[in-house]
This record gives structure tokens, sequence and C-alpha cells, in this order.
């Protein structure tokens, strides 16, 4: 079995002021932000982000954010709203989809975000 699929690296910090207005946490490799104390125990929240630290990691970190903006700003473009460009992101898409699934990245295979690619 591949080492990488156990990889949970991460260091939870709580921060109201490097986190996006309207966003309760945001995953930076190897950095968990969370917004307030409290939120350090939901445990959906923490495996959403979690699941982004993985999709960093298998994208060698700076071509994730790459990747990541270029899909939002196509989005901005696709679904002409903020919300809509963000939520359809395929990273997102999988993370959503994922988050309540606390086995998820024990049985995740490598690249699966790509299952969400422009999946309508």
């Amino acid at each position: 079995m591949c080492k990488f699929k156990n990889f949970t690296l991460m260091i939870v910090v709580t921060t109201k002021y490097l986190i996006p207005k309207g966003y309760a946490a945001m995953a930076l490799f190897p950095f968990i932000l969370v917004h307030d104390q409290k939120m350090k125990e939901n445990k959906v929240l923490i495996n959403h982000e979690r699941i982004h630290l993985r999709q960093q990691v298998e994208l060698l970190i700076l071509p994730f954010y790459l990747w990541y903006v270029t899909e939002y700003l196509i989005n901005r473009l696709r679904y002409k709203d903020a919300k809509s460009a963000y939520r359809n992101i395929s990273f997102e898409r999988e993370a959503y989809s994922n988050e309540g699934n606390s086995n998820y990245l024990t049985n995740r295979t490598l690249w699966h975000f790509a299952k969400y690619l422009y999946r309508k």
C-alpha cells in the first residue's frame, strides 16, 4: 500500500484575519486555518479541508493554487456569479461531495478530483 494514502500532515490554526469574509476555514498546506476555536472540533469542516490538503500535495502545492484560481476564473465567466463559480471548482466539488465521509481519504484514489471536472 502506498504511504501517501495515509498522509495526514496538518496544523490547525485559529485566525480571524487570514480567512476571506464569508468562509469558515481554508487550507493552505500544511495549515488548516479556521475562523474560531470551536471550528477545530467540526469534523466535517476539518475533513473538507483535509481533502484540500491532499489535493494540494498531489499537485505539488503551487500548481494546485494556479489550477484552483484558473478554474475559478473560467467558472466566473461560465456561471456569472462568485458563489456558483466557487462551488463548481472541481476541488470544491470533490471536497463538498465527500466531507461527511470520515474514511474518504483512506480509500481515495490519486487525482480523484478530476472526476469532478466540468460536471454539471
